[in-house]
């Protein structure tokens, strides 16, 4: 007997609902965005909510006060070994004229009808 023999079996979960992603996004709330200065534009990167989508049912944002935007998801990949992978053709950000995002609101909504948010001053999610 090796030692997998002995492990006890893991139990998997998909993470595919409120009540299993909602405390990891609770413990990440930190990292739900990034800004990044690339190429003469500032991204804002939502790379970490597509990695949980799968048991939100929506996210939407606003930079500097004004207008709500929603943010498209790609739909959870229910019955696949990955069904929060993100698609190679996806692009996980927005982009902005450089420097014009101060501040970032978001707000997810999870499947079973709850919301969080959290809003980010851009030194705060600033990637170097």
């Amino acid at each position: 007997m090796g030692f997998l023999a002995a492990a006890p079996a893991a139990h998997a979960q998909a993470f595919t609902t409120a009540a299993e992603v909602k405390p990891i996004l609770a413990a990440t709330k930190a990292n739900w965005i990034a800004v990044r200065e690339w190429d003469g534009q500032d991204l804002i990167y939502f790379t970490h909510l597509e990695s949980w989508r799968c048991g939100l049912t929506s996210v939407v944002y606003v930079v500097n006060g004004g207008v709500v935007q929603p943010w498209p998801m790609d739909p959870c990949f229910e019955g696949t070994a990955q069904p929060n992978a993100i698609g190679a053709d996806r692009k996980p950000y927005t982009a902005l004229p450089l420097g014009s995002v101060q501040q970032v609101d978001v707000m997810v909504v999870f499947d079973d009808g709850t919301a969080d948010s959290a809003t980010y001053a851009r030194a705060a999610v600033l990637m170097p």
